[in-house]
């Protein structure tokens, strides 16, 4: 059984309590755990009782099951072991990334408490702070007035080369195109005068996401989750802890008439980028997938191609290849229009191949830049944004197009499971967690169709 001793300060009043359990016998010597408790501010002297003989029989509970503490280590410290543990045990290099991106807020703010002493409440503390406006990173913007060429008396190259910026960095920015704050103050310095005096400056405090914070408290949950399973901690605080509900959006997707100004607009596009638009939109596939999508998983007999791999970049690795998000393989079928466009891009392919020769990189992938090497997925983005700037159409994301494949399926009367399958998804509560809403509406249109055959008199 455990025993209490208080623990006095200099004038003798009782500060805290000191709990002590019998570990049994290493060696013939007894071997001892021992745990100081503190009683809360305010707390009566029936409280104090209460919670310490709670506190003394879980302790000892926990002695018994082979609990062996934190010791003096902080939440931080092992934090960073068990990224390592995740890195040796394969986890992706850009998920190993995120996890240090993480640490940079952990670390100052709950990164300095013993493992062992970390209790939820310092966990919503956290939370919260995260919530509060003006944490995200959000860079400030500025934009020049109206003025500003009345004060700028030197040609825009003089200024850029002054400046240490591009001419056309700075010709956007004397148009009054928003620039980031560093560039606006780099102008100002070159010119002798204050950010104000010629820019606006847009000073965006904005707070996190729920979405965001939820992914702190995932690999907070995590770390804690390994600590338990090594008995250093008897409980998982972050299991115990309210972190916020997440405040999901519905899809964005595109209205018919939209997918249709879309095609039209892509008439007498160069027939690559024909393609990948082509694809993003009847395949539903990541923009990474369609840039990790090699020749030999084009299975042209059978219409379909197997998507099993994805490119990715980071600034410290560059471009590279890697499982998809969710690890799976998925099969999809292809319709015969889109398999002609590829038969077409091909011959444009080869032919690319044929002129650079030499520097030809022969990598595999179908989508790739100028010289044959894999392409990276942000110059998807960069293509579609200036496509729709050019033609006059609202702004195009990627993802976009998996959403619209979805809702198209959905009004189509296609079943959960097999979009899921279609989009990669681990699983399908994924697919209608994200589709909830145009679940809703396809299921009113269904009605009405079984209103209008059934019940309804036809005039």
């Amino acid at each position: 059984m455990a025993s209490i001793r208080p623990i006095k300060n200099k004038e003798g009043e009782i500060t805290s309590y000191q709990i002590t359990v019998s570990a049994g016998r290493v060696g013939g010597k007894q071997v001892r755990k021992y745990k100081t408790w503190t009683p809360a501010p305010g707390m009566t002297a029936r409280q104090i009782e209460k919670a310490l003989n709670k506190e003394a029989v879980q302790f000892e509970e926990a002695v018994q099951k082979g609990y062996s503490g934190g010791g003096s280590q902080t939440f931080g410290d092992y934090a960073q072991y068990v990224i390592g543990l995740k890195e040796r045990g394969g986890a992706k290099h850009n998920t190993i990334r995120e996890y240090h991106h993480l640490m940079k807020r952990i670390v100052p703010a709950i990164g300095h408490i013993k493992l062992d002493k970390l209790r939820p409440q310092h966990l919503n503390a956290f939370y919260r702070n995260l919530e509060e406006q003006g944490v995200a990173n959000v860079p400030d913007r500025a934009t020049a007035k109206p003025d500003i060429r009345e004060k700028v008396s030197t040609t825009q190259k003089a200024l850029a080369a002054a400046s240490g910026l591009s001419v056309n960095t700075v010709a956007l920015a004397l148009q009054g195109k928003r620039v980031s704050l560093s560039t606006a103050q780099a102008i100002a310095a070159a010119l002798g005068r204050r950010v104000e005096e010629l820019f606006t400056v847009d000073r965006r405090q904005e707070k996190l996401s729920s979405k965001t914070v939820l992914e702190y408290h995932r690999f907070i949950s995590a770390v804690l989750a390994q600590a338990e399973k090594e008995m250093l901690v008897t409980y998982n605080a972050a299991q115990k802890a309210t972190p916020p509900k997440l405040e999901r959006k519905e899809a964005d997707y595109f209205q018919p008439e939209e997918v249709e100004r879309i095609r039209d607009a892509l008439e007498g596009e160069p027939v690559k980028w024909r393609a990948v638009t082509h694809l993003l939109l009847i395949t539903g596939v990541r923009r990474g997938e369609l840039c990790g999508l090699r020749w030999d998983r084009i299975d042209w007999e059978n219409h379909q191609i197997k998507i099993d791999r994805t490119i990715l970049y980071s600034p410290d690795r560059g471009i590279y290849e890697s499982s998809t998000k969710t690890g799976n393989v998925r099969f999809i079928k292809l319709p015969q229009e889109t398999m002609e466009l590829l038969r077409e891009y091909r011959v444009w392919y080869n032919e690319q191949r044929l002129l650079n020769g030499d520097r030809w990189t022969k990598s595999g992938y179908v989508f790739v830049k100028e010289a044959g090497g894999p392409m990276m997925p942000d110059s998807v983005n960069a293509w579609l944004n200036k496509f729709s700037k050019r033609k006059g159409l609202p702004p195009i994301h990627p993802h976009k197009f998996r959403h619209t494949m979805a809702s198209l399926l959905y009004f189509n009367h296609a079943d959960s499971v097999s979009i899921s399958k279609r989009l990669g998804h681990a699983r399908v509560s994924t697919t209608t967690d994200i589709y909830s809403h145009l679940i809703a509406q396809a299921d009113e249109a269904a009605s009405q169709c079984i209103a209008d055959a059934v019940l309804r008199k036809k005039a």
